[in-house]
């Protein structure tokens, strides 16, 4: 989850809680795969409300009032969203490490000792 990057930059810019947003809800209703706690998502969602008149964005049209509200976002994207959200979670996200395979055990010895319990090589 990025609440904590995510944080920091709201910290020093409020405005860009509007992209935040914008991309956190396009990761969460259409890719399945959440940037946000949503505690987190909520959180940003009362803030961005209570501060809306102040915060200035070029997206900010695409989000209402009624959305932060309701805490959700099933409206349009802008087109850089999708962009956005890619290039944001390869530079932050963790990428997953591939495991090794498992390696299978090597098989015992082969048992030349026969039925007699002699080595097979043992003439004495």
């Amino acid at each position: 989850m990025l609440d904590g990057h995510a944080q920091k930059i709201f910290d020093e810019n409020i405005n860009m809680m509007v992209p935040y947003y914008l991309m956190a809800s396009y990761a969460y209703y259409k890719l399945d795969k959440p940037i946000f706690s949503d505690a987190f998502f909520d959180n940003m969602s009362k803030v961005m409300l209570e501060h809306w008149d102040e915060i200035t964005h070029f997206h900010k049209e695409f989000i209402t009032v009624e959305d932060l509200q309701a805490g959700t976002f099933l409206g349009k994207y802008p087109s850089r969203v999708e962009g956005g959200l890619k290039s944001l979670t390869e530079t932050t996200m963790p990428t997953k490490r591939k495991r090794n395979k498992k390696v299978k055990p090597k098989p015992p010895p082969v048992n030349t000792a026969g039925s007699f319990g002699k080595d097979l090589f043992d003439w004495g």
